[in-house]
């Protein structure tokens, strides 16, 4: 189960739900995934289907999402937590026990969280570490929704000491080709549409390849750790 969220809004959790989605779709694997912005949505419309909206700000919501995803189908569930959730979302999970409900499920957390130039997103780090210092958390950074800048590594040193994930930043014309809701990742590598720009094309594919090479690092570094754990 991947929790992709971030305190603040604007700084890519929308385009790494998007991208762990689309990596699953191209290893031909299924995945569930929710969506948590009720107004203006970017995951879900994007996989039809295969995304549910939800709103946690009722108890509605919050029903529909958490018991979902402590069903142990051995499908991923992805996660697009909305900033203004954030705070409610966590809570919730200490308020009801939801880490270890989860595990007794053979489903296992995995929080993404997202770093931006902020004073304050390093302190909300540690806050959420030290609130679930057993859930694996991989600090992730997206150089082009949320640019830190020059001195990149020494803010990143302020974190707590997770792995990471980087995603890297596009040309803006390339970036606009990523727009349309109906285009997606993982064909782009197997199918290009006809219609698109060959250097585009280039381009998304040469900024897919090393996302997607960390997020099956991820994996295999965790089906190593559980085998080891097994012996």
């Amino acid at each position: 189960m991947f929790i992709c969220c971030a305190p603040h809004g604007r700084v890519g959790v929308s385009t790494t739900a998007r991208l762990l989605s689309d990596y699953f779709l191209a290893s031909r694997r299924g995945f569930v995934g929710f969506d948590a912005d009720p107004h203006e949505p970017d995951y879900a419309p994007r996989f039809s289907g295969r995304v549910q909206n939800v709103d946690l700000a009722s108890t509605q919501g919050q029903i529909a999402m958490i018991d979902r995803l402590l069903v142990p189908d051995g499908e991923a569930k992805i996660i697009d937590l909305w900033s203004r959730s954030y705070d409610r979302f966590f809570t919730l999970v200490q308020d009801i026990g939801f880490v270890e409900e989860a595990r007794s499920k053979n489903v296992e957390p995995v929080i993404l969280f997202h770093a931006d130039a902020s004073q304050g997103s390093p302190s909300a780090a540690w806050s959420l570490a030290n609130a679930l210092p057993t859930v694996e958390t991989l600090l992730t950074y997206n150089e082009g929704a949320a640019p830190l800048g020059p001195d990149a590594h020494d803010k990143l040193a302020l974190y707590p000491p997770h792995r990471r994930i980087k995603i890297g930043a596009l040309d803006t014309l390339v970036s606009r080709a990523l727009q349309p809701p109906d285009l997606s990742l993982s064909w782009l590598l197997i199918e290009p549409p006809s219609d698109m720009s060959l250097v585009v094309r280039a381009g998304l594919k040469s900024w897919l390849t090393p996302i997607f090479s960390q997020f099956r690092a991820f994996e295999m570094r965790r089906a190593l750790e559980e085998a080891t754990w097994l012996i």
